[in-house]
């Protein structure tokens, strides 16, 4: 993605200042008696989100005012500078304040001036930011472009992005740092045992696989991240209706945020051993389609029996989960666009994350407020794992009932992780439903920003 940033330029920059409804009136006051009428003339009060441009006297903007929340507000969006590149005429800005907080203010700006535009002409707008001093601008856009990576992913209908596509991205990704790539497609993952992972995609003509690669010294800590890739999710036999199928093409939105990490840790250079794994599949209907009470032996061993065919994600992250614990990485990370259960627990803009470790999970949640990328802990409620029995295989997929949804789809996938030392798994929406500022409507990069923080917090 082309930077929006610059250092040094001939053309002067048009002065941002942030204002809050307290500290307006100071700075009106200081403001040449015509730019004082123009504000007062337009009612301009500093309320969040409200931006007014000042002409000079030849007609040109002179300087932009940009409402921002009050430091007693109970609470702040520190994304709102995000909204400034779809407001500002095309030119070059600097920040003439510090907002509430200058990196994300920055980083913010960057997200804000995403566009999709494969399908039709939609160019992002031509604004420019004078970088700050004291930020660290290759951070910053290296989190810009892994966002762009997983909106311009999950943004892609499924009739362009199937399992081949998602194995290309991951491919060129791999191929763009030096990474050794993999993939086992087809009847291939029956053959090497993954037969979860077989079972969902092989009603779709579009062959199942699982995508592998691998980066990093071997004998740096091994972090390895696992990525639900289910390209589009009808349900299954248990199919969804047309309301719940809507946007299943961000079904994926798992394997793209993980790929979004990726480029992170490697654009970084962390001291790890990076592994990635995505299971991609589209779950189709079919006469060859897996079945509701359908049993399969899983790669770790147990049998799973199907209760219900829409809990699909589950399935193929037990068998990638299984293989990458078989090689015992120092972190098992999951991320997948997995249960309704919780959004109604907590809405689109806060994923639940999962993990038995309290020292991560306090990271987790110190890294996710750093990084403004939102995350809240739920329990891995050992009471309710019983629920997962079957009276005819050693575990069922989706237990009757409805209670508690995300919870027991962790638990599920806590019987395939045994020899991690340590394993988080973040139940991701990858969707924003509504556009708010730095988050356009339509697929969105969950997670992964914090993640990525906690990972150059342990092996910068």
């Amino acid at each position: 993605m082309p930077s929006v940033f610059e250092t040094t330029s001939a053309t002067p920059a048009i002065p941002i200042s942030f204002v809050t409804g307290t500290s307006w009136p100071g700075l009106r006051a200081e403001l040449p008696a015509m730019a004082q009428a123009f504000a007062i003339a337009n009612g301009f009060t500093a309320k969040p989100g409200a931006c007014l441009t000042l002409p000079a006297a030849d007609g040109s903007i002179a300087h932009v005012i940009f409402g921002l929340e009050d430091d007693s507000a109970k609470s702040r969006d520190l994304f709102r500078p995000g909204v400034l590149p779809g407001l500002l005429p095309a030119g070059l800005y600097r920040f003439a304040n510090a907002p509430h907080d200058t990196r994300l203010a920055v980083l913010a700006f960057a997200l804000g001036g995403y566009r999709f535009g494969r399908y039709r002409n939609n160019e992002a707008p031509n604004v420019r930011l004078v970088s700050p001093d004291g930020i660290d601008m290759a951070d910053i856009e290296r989190m810009a472009e892994a966002t762009t990576l997983a909106r311009d992913l999950i943004n892609t209908p499924s009739n362009d992005m199937g399992p081949e596509e998602l194995a290309e991205a991951a491919r060129d990704l791999a191929a763009r740092f030096g990474a050794s790539f993999d993939c086992i497609i087809g009847e291939d993952l029956l053959r090497q045992n993954f037969p979860l992972i077989h079972a969902v995609g092989m009603a779709s003509p579009r062959a199942p696989r699982l995508i592998d690669f691998t980066w990093g010294d071997p004998s740096h800590p091994k972090v390895t991240l696992v990525g639900k890739g289910v390209c589009f999710d009808t349900g299954g036999l248990d199919l969804k209706p047309s309301s719940g199928m809507l946007i299943m093409k961000k079904d994926m939105g798992g394997a793209a945020n993980v790929l979004a990490l990726a480029l992170m840790v490697m654009d970084a250079g962390l001291k790890v051993r990076l592994r990635v794994l995505i299971p991609a599949v589209e779950n189709a209907v079919a006469g060859n389609a897996f079945r509701p009470l359908d049993i399969f032996k899983s790669r770790k061993g147990p049998t799973v029996e199907i209760g219900n065919t829409d809990a699909e994600g589950r399935l193929v992250l037990a068998d990638a989960l299984a293989y990458a614990d078989e090689e015992t990485p120092d972190l098992l990370i999951d991320l997948g666009t997995l249960t309704g259960a919780a959004r109604v627990a907590l809405g689109p803009d806060l994923p639940p994350y999962y993990t038995n470790d309290e020292a991560l999970a306090l990271d987790v949640a110190r890294a996710s407020a750093a990084q403004n990328d939102p995350l809240w802990r739920l329990p891995l409620w050992a009471p309710y794992d019983a629920w997962l029995d079957s009276k005819v295989a050693n575990i069922n997929n989706a237990p009757s009932g409805g209670f508690a949804g995300s919870i027991t789809c962790a638990l599920f996938l806590q019987r395939f992780v045994e020899h991690a030392k340590n394993w988080l798994h973040v139940d991701i929406y990858g969707w924003t439903p509504s556009a708010r500022p730095a988050r356009p409507e339509g697929g969105e990069c969950q997670a992964a920003r914090a993640i990525y923080l906690l990972l150059s917090e342990r092996y910068a």
